[in-house]
């Protein structure tokens, strides 16, 4: 069940590796289905995909991963199958790294106010992307030397509640679900046990059009991942998963490939998508 990852980022986001590095490294390491998921950009999937006519034997799902706000906290969408060249979705995610942008220069205001001074030209050269990101500050941070790891960052500054956190321009998950629609891909809740109610979040999503949760996701344990097959069961939702990998740390993150999703839930997402594109 090591042939599916449904969620990882490139340099097109927030990770380390390019397009072309990324699936290289996937059909190394004998993926058969591989989705691009990057926050709030698109830009990454012409790349991937033509990197992948080198690799017959891996399959390439055009997807994004939409970062929204929630009372408490965040919640993201992914978007499969997406129309990649959707006016209506480009409009969004450019508003939505425009605010990204924004956000990441006040959190930088922050850190310095804390005695943590970073340079923002310098978190944009570490980004080198127009979607700038949290994890783009924390690496700055490792390289002063005020952190020790980039989740030490997120832990002690720049996660939600944490002394240095800024909130984003709000954009509500059934607004990233109608999106995503609308583009005519395919919206799955991730990671949804970061949310404090998830199952309300669920049924709320379901009833806009969600069509998956993620169920097998990075190092969820063997009950987490039962309760969340359980609530994808009972919503009737396809059970999806990914390691979220960004290649940023790879002694703490989940390798590529390596969160045990089973094949059937990226096929069951291929037949979904053939047959609303097919209008059955």
């Amino acid at each position: 069940m090591a042939g599916v990852d449904l969620h990882v980022h490139t340099n097109a986001s927030d990770g380390r590796y390019a397009p072309s590095e990324l699936i290289a490294r996937a059909a190394r390491a004998g993926l058969t289905f591989l989705a691009i998921t990057d926050h709030d950009t698109v830009a990454g999937i012409v790349p991937a995909l033509e990197a992948a006519r080198s690799f017959p034997a891996l399959k390439v799902i055009p997807g994004v991963e939409i970062n929204t706000d929630v009372p408490g906290g965040e919640a993201h969408v992914l978007g499969y199958f997406i129309d990649y060249e959707h006016a209506g979705l480009l409009s969004l995610l450019s508003d939505m790294r425009l605010s990204r942008q924004d956000r990441g220069q006040r959190m930088v205001e922050r850190l310095a106010k804390l005695g943590l001074p970073l340079s923002w030209e310098r978190v944009k050269e570490i980004g080198d992307t127009e979607a700038i990101g949290r994890p783009h500050i924390a690496q700055a941070m490792l390289e002063k030397g005020y952190i020790t790891s980039l989740k030490d960052a997120f832990d002690r500054y720049i996660g939600f509640g944490g002394p240095a956190y800024v909130e984003r321009n709000k954009v509500s998950p059934a607004d990233a679900v109608n999106s995503i629609l609308k583009a005519g891909g395919l919206p799955v809740l991730a990671h949804p046990l970061t949310m404090a109610e998830p199952e309300a979040m669920i049924r709320d999503l379901k009833a806009a059009g969600l069509v998956g949760i993620e169920v097998y996701y990075g190092s969820y344990s063997a009950p987490e991942v039962s309760r969340l097959l359980t609530l994808a069961n009972k919503y009737n939702l396809i059970a999806t998963g990914g390691s979220d990998f960004h290649g940023l740390d790879e002694k703490t993150e989940t390798g590529l490939g390596e969160s045990r999703v089973p094949e059937a839930s990226a096929r069951a997402l291929v037949a979904m998508a053939g047959a609303r594109a097919a209008g059955t």
